[in-house]
């Protein structure tokens, strides 16, 4: 019989996610602490988000808090990385006409094509 350890991260009484080192635990609750206070600013917002959307929002800018200080710092997105075993994917991509009836559009947001 093996024994494991395993770290859970529990919010409101709910298992949010296990890990298998108090480190990555640690990590994960912190981010959740900062999803929380960037909801909770998101919802201040003048924009009119449902609290699902300010959550997903928040979520996604707490998991990518270090680019977004990024951005705050230098006013900018950072250069993307090129991956050297990937060039023909990005060259193809480049030369893929952009058919405007595939264009995944924004839930709430109406899409409306120039005359």
């Amino acid at each position: 019989m093996a024994v494991e350890i395993k770290y859970v991260v529990v919010r409101e009484g709910q298992e949010k996610m296990a890990f298998a080192s108090k480190k990555d635990a640690d990590a994960y609750d912190k981010m959740l602490d900062l999803a929380e206070v960037l909801g909770d600013w998101l919802q201040q917002s003048p924009l009119a988000l449902d609290e699902g959307q300010s959550d997903t929002l928040a979520m996604w800018m707490a998991e990518n808090k270090d680019l977004l200080a990024g951005v705050l710092k230098n006013g900018k997105l950072p250069e993307p990385e090129t991956n050297p075993a990937e060039p023909a994917a990005s060259a193809e991509a480049e030369q893929a006409p952009a058919a405007e009836d595939n264009v995944s559009e924004h839930p709430g947001r109406k899409r409306t094509k120039a005359a």
